[in-house]
């Protein structure tokens, strides 16, 4: 940010190109309110639950919550979630356990496509470029599957219910 503001008054970067050097990898995941299976087109309604993952070269940017309507008005980008190791293979380790983490209940995201990117080979040999995603429409043909606490929880519900609870 202080090297912008240098630039826009007219001064030289404080830094030589040869001076800068690369440490680790990132990636970031826009966490869209959009439905991948059905050409992305927006998934409107209120999130009925949000969990926000964290830890170490884990950052989320967030305006949304529990309770939180979607609007039709505006971008739906829910979050972006970042994260960052010192190599690729731990980068692209650190993505699966964020996006495992992230819960978003009531609306679809674009969490499990992302979970199918970091699954697939060329993805994770480093080797794609800007088409990688036209080369490979079958990322969208995931299978949504709930996780063992979600599906308990929706039982032990049911029981209750069925029990007057």
């Amino acid at each position: 940010m202080q090297e912008q503001i240098r630039i826009a008054s007219g001064l030289p970067l404080q830094y030589k190109q040869d001076e800068i050097k690369h440490r680790g990898y990132a990636i970031e995941f826009r966490i869209n309110a959009e439905d991948p299976k059905n050409e992305f087109l927006p998934s409107l309604g209120r999130i009925t639950r949000y969990y926000s993952p964290g830890g170490p070269g884990v950052r989320v940017d967030a305006a949304i919550y529990t309770d939180y309507v979607i609007p039709p008005y505006f971008d739906s980008m829910c979050a972006k979630l970042t994260v960052w190791n010192l190599n690729w293979e731990a980068t692209i380790a650190r993505g699966r356990r964020a996006l495992d983490d992230m819960l978003v209940y009531g609306v679809k995201t674009t969490i499990p496509y992302y979970q199918e990117i970091l699954k697939n080979p060329e993805f994770r040999s480093g080797r794609f470029n800007t088409s990688f995603v036209d080369e490979h429409p079958e990322l969208t043909q995931y299978t949504e599957k709930k996780p063992p606490e979600v599906m308990a929880a929706a039982i032990a519900a049911a029981i209750a219910a069925h029990q007057g609870l």
